[in-house]
């Protein structure tokens, strides 16, 4: 189950806010029934890239057995 505070990976792309499916965030709220979570994504230095309503579907708890990885964001326009 996914709580708010809960380190998550994005399972599909958010392409209007650049994210793509891989991407690390946190919960920073979760939505009752855990239907739907706020989320949270960073950049290396701290600065929020996104905040999005990502439903349940969207995303999945990060794996023990898993490595971060990092990427560099697109360019803004």
């Amino acid at each position: 189950m996914i709580a708010e505070h809960d380190t998550v990976v994005l399972t599909t792309a958010i392409a209007e806010h650049g994210l793509q499916a891989g991407d690390v965030g946190t919960v920073v709220h979760a939505y009752p029934d855990a239907q739907a979570f706020e989320v949270e994504f960073v950049s290396g230095d701290g600065s929020t890239v996104a905040v999005v309503t990502v439903e349940a579907g969207g995303v999945r708890p990060v794996a023990g057995s898993e490595i971060l990885h990092v990427r560099n964001l697109p360019a803004s326009t």
